[in-house]
């Protein structure tokens, strides 16, 4: 055990005297510091009457005495001896000291700083009493009192006394420090090893709580996911567990899932390649595959995986993604984006394929209107190429009701009139050995379309749904009225939000697989024998149901027949009359010989013949194949021409619409016909100021060219 130890301290000889009478501090320095031996001898003998022990030295010369004349210079002069390491042991300071601080206030502030300074109080009888002083100063064990006038054998007793009560002080003091630092040496060595011992005690106890935390939490975020993931062994066999996203996926219990008799990969060599990865410490990231339900509903997944050692045990943590809806979303828009890519290549091949109709068709009418008695073999062979021109342009209204690019009248219309009014037609067409059950919602609200549009719906659906039952069976139509929200929107992207009228077409025939479905709409495709049918069918309802702003749904499987769906925005409008039909062969008008006809055709075969026709009807025919040759012959010859006659689609950047604008600006009484092989560039906001405007529909015969320019130039006929 240490024991303390100090170091010998030094008797402090060093005093202040704080008077402000200067001859008391001259009486202090000759009892204190006596010049003669014979008064130090006496003082050396009395010493030795007091304490016992005669004196081995001479006192004479043993104390450093050091003068302040105010209460303020002696706190002055205590500080700076403190901080030069040189203190004062003993103070002797008069009780009055006019002016400023008295002897008590003076004793108080040094003892506020330096509480170990031995104080000696000067004073007469008439100053303070010993009460008043002990009240005013408190500390008492550390003043004497000295009575003026003073004794200077009871000086140097003071002197001595109190220099060695200051020795002694001050090393009480240090072994005091000394006693304590080795306590606090003590006590920071047990806190020390106390320290250890609880920090050992609480990692301990940190990592068994976070080790079991770890487990909790991976438990809790296993179990809660809302991604399906499953603890498989490596080789397959069986599994740790599963949450219950994947028990949902897999629609599969528990217990069958730990024990490993539910199979859910769609292909058994996905397991495979899982396994060669991971045993390669390869981590398996976003790879696609397909599972199959304990129902055999198959689902596409991304499939992610990684080694996992659970004490000590490998496991696979497999964690799945179903993309399905992301899937078929994508299928759906890819879909879309080609039906779009095949309407705009329809519809191109349609306008051109009209322009060659009508050269074709035009010229057989000119030779057939020239000729009055033709050859009888001449006369059937025309005829034959009419009726193959016929079809023709039957063909191209399909594709153009395809692309949605056909002239349409829409108006308020009742669907189950439509409906009742083609059944009546369909029962002699379709057969006896299909029956046809029809199921109308009463009440039914309009729906704002074109009827010959709708009637092309209806049939064709009709007809699809024959063929797909050869050997009879049942046709159903029925109609009601739906509200789209945006639930069923999630489910149907290409539906419409809001109420609509829905058309449903079912039959009880072969029904269809997922690749027939995939195309059913395309033009041109057909699951018939070559010759049986054009395609065109389902691809002409695609297009006219898109063109109304309706869509139409498929649910079929094979054995199982179909459900046709057609959707038709309603209307708030009342039911109108419908519009006369013209007449098939309206009489033509007599033509005016002094007529001018600007004849505008970028298609030359086109050009040539009708400017040939016009003139055979006797007018006057300025041709030009674009827009800016057409403003070139019209200002060489603006005052004689009388009418426009233009196709509204052309090159060279100038339409025949902005073309016809242009003249009308400068010849306010110009007339004009359209002309083209599609016409649903001219619906619209602009179209409604030029209902006054003729418009000619590719192809046609010259006698409806003669009808359409006579009607223009007369308009009161």
């Amino acid at each position: 055990m240490n024991t303390l130890t100090s170091t010998s301290t030094p008797i402090n000889h060093r005093i202040l005297v704080i008077d402000d009478n200067l001859a008391i501090h001259q009486d202090f320095r000759k009892v204190l510091n006596p010049v003669d031996s014979a008064l130090a001898g006496e003082l050396d003998d009395e010493e030795a009457a007091i304490f016992g022990d005669a004196p081995a030295v001479s006192r004479a010369m043993n104390f450093q005495i050091d003068s302040a004349f105010q209460g303020q210079e002696g706190l002055e002069k205590v500080r700076a001896a403190v901080a030069a390491g040189q203190p004062y042991a003993v103070a002797f300071v008069d009780v009055r000291m006019p002016p400023g601080w008295d002897g008590i206030e003076t004793i108080t502030r040094i003892w506020r700083e330096f509480s170990d300074l031995q104080i000696v109080i000067c004073t007469a009888y008439s100053d303070y009493s010993w009460d008043e002083i002990s009240k005013a100063i408190g500390n008492t064990d550390q003043v004497l009192v000295l009575k003026k006038p003073f004794d200077n054998i009871e000086v140097l007793q003071m002197a001595h006394a109190l220099s060695k009560k200051w020795q002694l002080t001050q090393i009480a003091s240090r072994q005091m420090e000394e006693l304590d630092a080795l306590v606090n040496q003590r006590t920071s060595e047990l806190r020390e090893a106390n320290a250890r011992l609880t920090g050992e005690v609480a990692e301990r106890v940190a990592a068994e709580d976070a080790l079991r935390r770890s487990e909790e939490r991976f438990s809790k975020a296993f179990h809660g996911s809302p991604v399906p993931m499953v603890i498989q062994r490596p080789d397959g066999s069986d599994c740790l567990d599963a949450n219950a996203s994947f028990l949902d996926l897999v629609g599969a219990t528990r217990e069958a899932v730990l024990a490993g008799t539910a199979q859910w990969w769609n292909d058994p060599a996905t397991a495979g390649v899982l396994r060669d990865a991971l045993a390669g410490k390869r981590l398996v990231r976003g790879l696609a595959a397909s599972i199959r339900t304990a129902a055999g509903e198959v689902r596409e997944v991304l499939l992610s995986a990684e080694n996992l050692a659970l004490a000590n045990t490998p496991y696979h943590l497999l964690i799945l993604q179903d993309i399905t809806e992301r899937v078929r979303l994508e299928n759906e828009l890819r879909q879309a984006q080609k039906m779009e890519a095949v309407g705009r290549l329809a519809a191109g091949v349609a306008h051109d394929f009209n322009n060659m109709l009508t050269v074709i068709l035009g010229y057989a009418s000119m030779m057939q209107n020239s000729t009055p008695q033709l050859d009888g073999k001449l006369a059937s062979y025309l005829r034959q190429v009419e009726q193959a021109a016929g079809r023709a342009t039957a063909l191209t209204r399909q594709l153009l009701a395809y692309s949605r690019k056909q002239m349409i009248q829409r108006r308020p219309l009742q669907l189950n009139e439509i409906v009742n009014q083609t059944v009546n037609m369909l029962r002699h067409v379709i057969g006896e050995h299909i029956a046809i059950d029809v199921n109308l919602a009463p009440e039914l609200p309009l729906i704002f379309a074109d009827l010959s549009s709708v009637d092309q719906v209806i049939m064709n659906l009709a007809l699809n749904a024959r063929d797909a039952m050869p050997d009879g069976g049942r046709l159903t139509l029925s109609s009601s009225a739906v509200e789209i929200d945006e639930d069923y929107r999630k489910r149907f992207p290409e539906a419409q939000l809001g109420r609509h009228v829905c058309l449903t077409v079912k039959d009880s025939g072969h029904g269809m697989d997922a690749a027939t479905m995939s195309r059913i709409f395309e033009p041109f495709f057909t699951t018939k024998e070559p010759g049986k049918g054009t395609g065109m069918g389902m691809a002409t309802v695609y297009g006219v149901l898109k063109q109304h702003n309706g869509w139409i749904e498929v649910e079929s499987a094979p054995g199982r027949g179909a459900v046709m769906r057609a959707f038709l925005p309603i209307c708030d409008g009342a039911l109108e009359e419908p519009p006369a039909a013209p007449s098939e062969n309206p009489a033509p008008l007599a033509p005016r010989e002094d007529v001018t006809i600007l004849l505008v055709e970028d298609e030359e075969m086109l050009r040539e013949f009708v400017s040939t026709a016009l003139d055979s009807l006797g007018y006057h025919v300025r041709s030009a194949s674009n827009g800016r040759e057409a403003l070139e012959v019209w200002a060489e010859h603006r005052d004689e021409i009388d009418l426009l006659l233009t196709d509204v689609v052309m090159p060279e950047s100038i339409s025949g619409r902005e073309l016809a604008h242009t003249l009308m600006i400068d010849k306010p009484d110009l007339k004009i016909i359209f002309t083209s092989g599609y016409s649903a560039e001219l619906i619209g906001p602009e179209f409604e100021q030029e209902k006054e405007h003729g418009f000619l529909s590719k192809p046609y015969l010259t006698d409806h060219l003669a009808q359409s320019v006579a009607a223009q130039l007369n308009p009161t006929r």
